[in-house]
């Protein structure tokens, strides 16, 4: 499937899509499951966090100062709020370092968005906290590459509708590009756009979907770089 003829623009995902970023999450809650080893077994410490963060998710959003209030509510459940002062500081100690991790590319992000621009309509779509994701944003140095950049504080379908009407784009002409089934590609699809989904190694669970997806306006890639074949 070819889409040159078709698309205008495209938008890319970051947070695992252009860079690393589940990873330094996924130490972070080991080292929290580590500090808590005396109140319950990691797998349930896991458990009680996941169920903080989705009951918190509609008052804090998506981001690393939610995801530090998160251990600190589950730190003080899971211990009968007998936790000591030293792991809380611990667990804000953990959301700062989360704060200040590099940026690392992932393999083949530059050469693509290299190639591509200049030619496309080139948007950055990501969603987070906002001064974090413009951190992230500055030090990845791929800012100049996009016409438009859109920190959402959700991907569903009206916040796409949203951004569509704000770049003055019909669906027919929006090529998404993402890692996350259901925040990157659903949505997009709903609205008659197209889609590449990129899988990563390591998804959050909130962002899984179990089930496949077959859809006309759908690709599947290996690697960022394939891109290139359809565009």
């Amino acid at each position: 499937m070819r889409l040159q003829n078709k698309i205008t623009t495209i938008a890319f995902d970051a947070d695992d899509t252009l860079w690393v970023n589940e990873p330094y999450f996924q130490e972070a809650e080991q080292q929290f499951v580590h500090f808590l080893q005396d109140y319950n077994t990691p797998t349930q410490l896991s458990k009680e966090l996941y169920q903080t963060e989705m009951k918190n998710l509609p008052l804090y959003g998506f981001g690393i100062k939610g995801f530090v209030l998160c251990m600190i509510e589950t730190a003080q459940r899971v211990s009968q709020h007998q936790v000591s002062p030293l792991i809380i500081s611990k667990i804000i100690d953990l959301g700062q370092d989360l704060l200040q991790q590099p940026i690392e590319l992932l393999e083949g992000v530059q050469q693509t968005l290299d190639a591509l621009h200049g030619k496309y309509n080139l948007i950055l779509a990501t969603k987070g906290d906002l001064l974090d994701q413009q951190r992230k944003i500055k030090n990845s140095a791929l800012g100049d590459y996009f016409n438009h950049i859109e920190i959402m504080s959700d991907k569903q379908t009206a916040d796409y509708q949203r951004l569509l009407h704000r770049l003055a784009c019909v669906p027919e002409q929006f090529f998404m590009v993402g890692n996350s089934m259901k925040s990157d590609i659903l949505p997009v699809l709903d609205l008659e756009g197209h889609a590449a989904f990129i899988p990563y190694a390591v998804t959050w669970s909130h962002e899984q979907q179990e089930a496949p997806v077959q859809h006309d306006k759908l690709i599947t890639l290996q690697t960022f770089d394939e891109l290139l074949l359809f565009l």
